[in-house]
């Protein structure tokens, strides 16, 4: 991914906490000599000896999983929010350009035996039930209900490289408090979560 140095972001925590996040994420691999992609959930975890992997899982009824293979590389992305900025909010002339926030990660993936499949569904089921009124856990589902698992294909990305782009006007810092105004003001979400990333990084 193309990242001009001033919105490079290389610390790795705040990276890691955003796909955490914003962990519904798009997976990439070749299909028969052509770009396939899949929006997916892919948990970033950590194994007992520290080394970090993003889990997931597909339908066998589509066609990716087909292409999985050890010795392709994979391309993971993670979308943030963002926002057009219009240069009339600045307080010299200037094109108009776009904010966001944008990581991708790139490895090598491998399916997942049945007993790591239903860890990581496990997992994935503790971490968006927790807030509910009434969570449930894979443990209360019926033998029936889990033999829906069958129908898909689970899979482990051992983590290579991690890029991650933060576009936040930060060339613009002297604009940033009408940016940040002019964002609230449209009152959209990605609007309003990008004036707060760019307050947050005034303050700093």
């Amino acid at each position: 991914m193309y990242i001009p140095a001033h919105y490079k972001n290389e610390n790795l925590e705040e990276v890691r906490q955003f796909i955490k996040d914003n962990a519904f994420g798009i997976l990439v691999n070749q299909l028969e000599g052509k770009p396939w992609a899949t929006h997916i959930p892919l948990e970033l975890h950590t194994d007992a000896e520290g080394k970090e992997w993003l889990l997931g899982h597909v339908a066998k009824a589509n066609p990716q999983w087909q292409a999985f293979s050890e010795e392709q590389e994979v391309l993971c992305i993670f979308n943030g929010p963002h926002a057009y900025i219009s240069s009339s909010w600045y307080k010299e002339e200037e094109v108009p350009t776009w904010n966001y926030i944008a990581v991708h990660v790139y490895g090598r993936l491998s399916c997942l035996s049945e007993e790591e499949l239903l860890f990581s569904l496990e997992k994935l089921i503790e971490k968006y039930e927790k807030d509910s009124d009434h969570p449930i856990a894979m443990s209360d589902l019926s033998k029936e209900t889990m033999r829906q698992v069958r129908g898909i294909v689970g899979f482990k990305i051992s983590i290579d490289d991690i890029q991650a782009a933060y576009k936040l006007s930060q060339t613009r810092k002297e604009d940033h408090p009408e940016i940040s105004r002019e964002l609230e003001r449209r009152g959209g979400a990605n609007q309003c979560a990008m004036a707060g990333l760019i307050r947050r990084q005034s303050e700093e």
